[in-house]
């Protein structure tokens, strides 16, 4: 049986630090981090049609359908290797895939759902000036020096194609449009937790942390 509180969902619009904090959490509580936008990368680097489609859309500022995105978490939760939990980063992003994940977890214990919030002109500042690896993907961290290459790979390190300023404004429209439901649905959850991501990263981390311990409190106090 699946620990309690260890299903947790990052929400948050894009630059708001969900993958670095959803990294650091996986770590913490030795889960795997599932990120559709990693998946969807990686299959695009691969070539493959589904890669390939994504990769275009993604460019654009725009999200992938939600039966692609629904069939992509779909078969990475059914993985050994999330029995014990996850770090959703990326998913949902609508409230027909917020339903899909609802059904999924019906065998599991509750989600414990992060929400991260930060100014719009700081979420502007940070994606324009973030970049990754062009190789895997991989973020570059935004506490460290830039030296130009990976430090996962050793690949170089680029500006994503979608964070272009004028993407990165469009990015930040369709979360206001479609994804910031999510908040009204998940609200009155017990679970459910906003957190302010306008700080140093580690004072984020020992938030997201302190709200992961009062959901835990929450999953273990219905389960007796």
């Amino acid at each position: 049986m699946a620990r309690p509180g260890l299903n947790v969902v990052m929400l948050g619009p894009p630059g708001a630090g969900k993958g670095t904090q959803a990294s650091r959490l996986a770590r913490h509580y030795d889960v795997p981090k599932v990120s559709t936008g990693d998946i969807l990368r990686e299959s695009a680097v691969a070539g493959t049609a589904l890669g390939l489609e994504a990769r275009e859309r993604i460019d654009q500022g725009n999200l992938v359908s939600d039966e692609v995105a629904i069939g992509i978490i779909r078969e990475r939760l059914s993985r050994h290797d999330v029995a014990l939990g996850f770090i959703l980063d990326g998913f949902p992003r609508t409230v027909g895939q917020a339903e899909a994940l609802d059904e999924m977890m019906q065998k599991r214990s509750p989600l414990t759902v992060l929400h991260l919030v930060v100014p719009v002109d700081v979420l502007v500042g940070r994606l324009h000036a973030r970049r990754v690896c062009g190789v895997c993907g991989t973020n570059a961290d935004p506490t460290k020096p830039d030296v130009g290459v990976c430090a996962s790979c050793g690949g170089a390190l680029v500006t994503r194609a979608d964070d272009d300023e004028r993407v990165v404004r469009n990015r930040l429209q369709i979360y206001e449009d479609r994804t910031a439901p999510l908040v009204q649905y998940y609200r009155d959850r017990p679970t459910f937790f906003t957190i302010d991501g306008n700080q140093a990263p580690d004072a984020v981390a020992a938030a997201l942390q302190g709200a992961m311990a009062s959901a835990m409190s929450v999953a273990q106090g219905g389960a007796r």
